[in-house]
């Protein structure tokens, strides 16, 4: 299963709003889906295709739906994409650094492997890895 596929169906899952792939060097938004990702207006295709185009500000965008119906949005540098999205893109990046500063000012050498923090509405969990940055954020558990 490619990592496009696991990335739709994690997405797919019951209560998860939206899940983020970011540069670990930058924080920039390399792919989305979920809430952050799209507009409510869009619905599910029964195939998968991929669709190239221009949006109305002359930005490249790129968008994939999958058979299951979960919807990938490509940012491409230079796209202004979702605010909502490049928002929470920079916050979860301020919050990663922050943690891996905190984890390196315990014991040298030592990197953050997964951040988790829930909110009366929300969890995110972050996990890093060496290039990349992956997001999920889905509904709190009730309890």
């Amino acid at each position: 299963m490619s990592t496009i596929e696991n990335l739709a169906r994690l997405a797919s899952k019951p209560g998860v709003q939206s899940t983020l792939v970011l540069s670990r060097s930058d924080g920039s938004i390399i792919r989305s889906t979920g809430l952050l990702a799209s507009p409510a207006s869009q619905t599910p295709s029964e195939t998968s295709n991929t669709e190239d185009g221009i949006d109305e500000g002359g930005n490249s965008t790129s968008s994939t739906t999958l058979d299951n119906g979960a919807r990938l949005n490509e940012h491409r540098e230079g796209e202004d994409g979702s605010k909502a999205t490049e928002h929470i893109a920079r916050l979860v990046f301020a919050f990663l650094s922050a943690a891996n500063e905190f984890a390196g000012g315990m014991e040298k050498e030592d990197d953050t492997k997964l951040l988790r923090m829930t909110t009366r509405k929300n969890e995110i969990v972050i996990v890093p890895d060496a290039n990349f940055v992956l997001v999920v954020i889905h509904d709190a558990p009730q309890g």
